[in-house]
């Protein structure tokens, strides 16, 4: 490649150059660039080298990295640096003597030196309440399935879709297909569905002799699915098939806006409950899922991770003497949260909806039902979260390419 053409970049996005190289200087370690916007960004030369696009550092068939940099001679320092005639910034370095150029609009995307949170959400995150009249993002999704996977049209559905569940940990779609089964093709387009002990689509109706309280008639309250697995599944998909039964509205809960009532209003409570590993139990007769955990994870900075909030699917709480009516007046304060119907929404399940939610945040319930006065199928699945945030990436990468194809 001459260069006139701007370089590979190590991966197989596209990258827009929102701003053009304008200057470089550079010392044995560290290469630094004014952008023609006024920007200053600094790159470390060892980054520089591990992050090259070319057939040394990325096998060129996979863009997977193939450099061991212990195995370079030495550490790696910069000798030159330039910016050539397609705008790319070309570095030399020592003692390997080797001339690599780097794609400008990889390298603003890629700017450490002025990143503000480099794990910051896709989405921002969007706490909510609930309340009468209140309800779930709502989308359109009668044309889905004849979109081809990847197209702008099926982008269109897709796209507000997965930022609804990105922000608010939940959405609606209307008018998908009622048939059996077609729940599979719709949840494939965001990723691989997780099989579990339910089967990989599972039938929530009531049925004689049930495995869990979903498969009867009766209320259910505010939960998430399988806290009892190490890794509890991160979305859950409910579509309905049939519904004209009285009762059984559905109620949705934002388990992130909960904990961050019950941290304002009873920080004690609060911490307890981060602190205290309960136990999550089955109580089915072909299986024995056991694992323990916190009700609420916080991550390293104390962002909400994730709730674990599920009264029958509670084994006998384990933990320090001490601990045991701290631990129980903390979940007595939170259940009377989740009582209060501010935080709530409710809705009626209409034959075709399917309510998408991430099952590592939004708590769902169940009004009671009468089980002869109609009929009831929903069909459900789980995705993990790592699905719908690479979902929303190629989206984005898509966009980004529509951009730069339009500026070739």
């Amino acid at each position: 490649m001459t260069d006139d053409t701007l370089p590979l970049t190590p991966d197989y996005d596209a990258w827009p150059i929102d701003a053009d190289l304008d200057a470089v200087s550079f010392t044995p370690r560290l290469v630094t660039v004014r952008w023609s916007d006024g920007r200053v960004s600094r790159y470390h030369s060892i980054w520089l080298r591990e992050n090259a696009g070319d057939e040394t550092t990325v096998n060129p068939a996979t863009r997977e990295r193939i450099l061991d940099l212990s195995a370079l001679p030495a550490w790696p320092e910069v000798v030159e640096a330039e910016i050539d005639a397609a705008g790319a910034l070309c570095v030399t370095f020592a003692p390997e003597d080797r001339r690599l150029r780097f794609h400008p609009g990889w390298l603003r995307a890629n700017d450490y030196d002025n990143a503000t949170d480099p794990e910051a959400p896709l989405v921002t995150v969007t706490t909510w309440q609930g309340g009468p009249g209140e309800g779930p993002d709502t989308i359109d999704g009668s044309g889905l399935l004849e979109t081809d996977p990847g197209s702008e049209a099926e982008e269109a559905i897709l796209a507000p879709a997965l930022e609804s569940v990105l922000a608010k940990g939940l959405v609606r779609l209307r008018h998908t297909p009622t048939e059996p089964d077609s729940l599979a093709a719709i949840a494939k387009r965001i990723g691989p569905i997780r099989d579990t002990n339910f089967g990989g689509l599972f039938n929530v109706k009531a049925k004689p002799n049930p495995d869990t309280n979903a498969y009867t008639s009766i209320a259910l309250p505010p939960h998430v699915d399988l806290p009892t697995r190490e890794y509890q599944p991160g979305l859950q998909m409910l579509h309905c098939l049939e519904n004209s039964v009285e009762g059984g509205q559905a109620v949705m809960l934002d388990g992130f806006a909960v904990a961050e009532a019950l941290r304002e209003r009873d920080p004690e409570a609060f911490a307890t409950l981060t602190r205290v590993r309960w136990c999550y139990a089955n109580t089915a007769k072909t299986t024995d899922y056991v694992w323990f955990e916190p009700m609420i994870r916080l991550d390293e900075r104390g962002e909400l991770l994730e709730v674990r909030i599920a009264d029958f699917l509670r084994g006998p709480l384990q933990t320090a003497f001490e601990d045991v009516e701290p631990a129980y007046e903390a979940l007595m304060t939170l259940q009377r949260l989740l009582r209060d119907p501010a935080f709530a929404i409710r809705f009626t399940y209409a034959p075709g909806d399917l309510v998408i939610f991430d099952n590592r945040r939004l708590l769902h319930a169940r009004d009671a039902f009468e089980g002869d006065s109609g009929h009831r199928w929903l069909q459900g699945c789980y995705v993990e979260r790592d699905e719908i945030r690479s979902r929303y990436r190629m989206v984005q990468r898509a966009r980004r390419q529509r951009r730069v194809s339009a500026t070739a």
